[in-house]
């Protein structure tokens, strides 16, 4: 009897060995370089136990993707000091997904890099979560992916820049990231390689100190075709530890304003303020060609300033370009001399371009003041919120209600749009 006790006792431990092995058949245990080495197998999450020292060898992201894990970034550990190393490369044809956690990387040779890939579908995704970059001479390059995801990440010491290259049919999101303690030099944390293109957005609410010579990110509009799509909100950016908004060498190649831009609550860098000012720089009178007859407001010139996703296509108009936001608000100061005693109505006009018509957004009216002197005028001050979508444009219209006498606004008046 204690024998078949025993005996199903030991039956069941086995079983359960058995189906605690089983649970890890997924898994490889990388313990030295050669774990890496060779086609990888897609099917199987490589697990880095430990510091593996790669020497001069590399990791080559097979077609049907590789993925990566470990304990965490201060114990699992991919190093090389090797010269004119890289880490990660494609295969002919290219790679497909890489995704990995909780390991560190450390490329400290000189003229090295982390990553050469390019994806092998243009739909492949670059992902990491808790990854730490240490004393790095180069992050590398990524070449047509459809998106790239951080979260955690850090980035310490050395240069650790990484070029994004190819048409990018997705965006990059890097989220609750650090950066701290890098090496001087004229290089970016992210730039756009040859023919970058992102068709969705780039964003980031990074935390980083640069040194002295280097950027944050080296874009340019153009690598960007879709508005408000490099999104910069929460970020906190010093350099040397100070901070400094006017410092134009974070973004060298592209600013706040620019129609790819939105960025928001962040703190050592610009803001994205949408809208714009217009203003009369010399007068000239607008003629009433019949009494109630609204007439475009004219100017000899007008002065416009500060137009972040808008243009000014004609005179008085200021036209949003962007997408988005699209509430807004139209403030107005400006006075109109006239006859004494005259009526005048001032319209805050939109072009709704999906409509093709015009529609009036206030009207607002005033008397001609009857001053001492040559001098008669009606005030206006307008606030007033609106709705503009994108290629839709404010102008200012007015209308003498009791006679054609003609209306002069005067120089220094000016209307402005402001997002809500």
């Amino acid at each position: 009897m204690v024998d078949e006790t025993r005996n199903e006792l030991l039956a069941d431990i086995l079983t359960a060995t058995q189906n605690i092995s089983g649970a890890y058949d997924g898994r490889v245990v990388v313990k030295q370089a050669s774990d890496l080495a060779g086609t990888l197998d897609s099917t199987k999450e490589y697990f880095i136990d430990g510091v593996v020292d790669m020497g001069s060898q590399s990791i080559e992201v097979p077609a049907s993707g590789l993925y990566l894990s470990g304990y965490n970034f201060d114990t699992s550990k991919l190093i090389s000091s090797a010269t004119g190393y890289t880490m990660f490369t494609s295969p002919v044809g290219g790679s497909g997904n890489v995704i990995g956690k909780d390991y560190a990387i450390e490329v400290t040779g000189a003229t090295s890099k982390v990553y050469d890939l390019t994806s092998a579908t243009g739909f492949d995704a670059f992902e990491f979560s808790r990854i730490n970059y240490n004393n790095c001479e180069s992050l590398g390059e990524i070449n047509g992916y459809r998106q790239g995801f951080e979260s955690g990440t850090g980035r310490f010491g050395g240069k650790p820049e990484l070029t994004l290259s190819g048409t990018w049919v997705g965006g990059y999101f890097i989220d609750a990231s650090i950066v701290r303690s890098l090496a001087d030099g004229a290089y970016s944390l992210f730039k756009a390689g040859a023919g970058f293109s992102m068709a969705s957005r780039f964003r980031t609410n990074m935390n980083l100190d640069l040194p002295a010579s280097a950027s944050f990110f080296d874009f340019a509009p153009a690598n960007f075709p879709n508005p408000s799509t490099v999104q910069v909100d929460g970020a906190i950016v010093t350099r040397q530890g100070n901070q400094d908004a006017t410092d134009t060498n974070y973004t060298p190649n592209i600013s706040a304003g620019n129609i790819a831009c939105s960025w928001s609550n962040n703190i050592g860098m610009p803001n994205t303020f949408e809208g714009g000012a217009i203003g009369i720089a010399a007068e000239a009178a607008t003629t009433i060609n019949a009494v109630g007859t609204f007439e475009d407001v004219n100017a000899v010139a007008w002065n416009v300033t500060d137009l972040q996703h808008f243009d000014n296509p004609a005179g008085g108009q200021l036209r949003h370009i962007g997408i988005n936001p699209r509430e807004y608000k139209v403030v107005a100061s400006m006075s109109a001399s006239s006859t004494a005693n005259n009526v005048l109505t001032l319209r805050v006009s939109k072009w709704d371009n999906s409509a093709s018509v015009f529609v009036t957004v206030l009207d607002q009216v005033r008397p001609v003041n009857n001053f001492t002197g040559a001098r008669d005028v009606a005030f206006f001050d307008v606030n007033i919120n609106t709705t503009l979508d994108q290629n839709d444009y404010i102008k200012l219209q007015v209308t003498n209600n009791t006679a054609t006498n003609g209306v002069t606004f005067e120089a220094d008046g000016y209307y402005l749009v402001e997002e809500r």
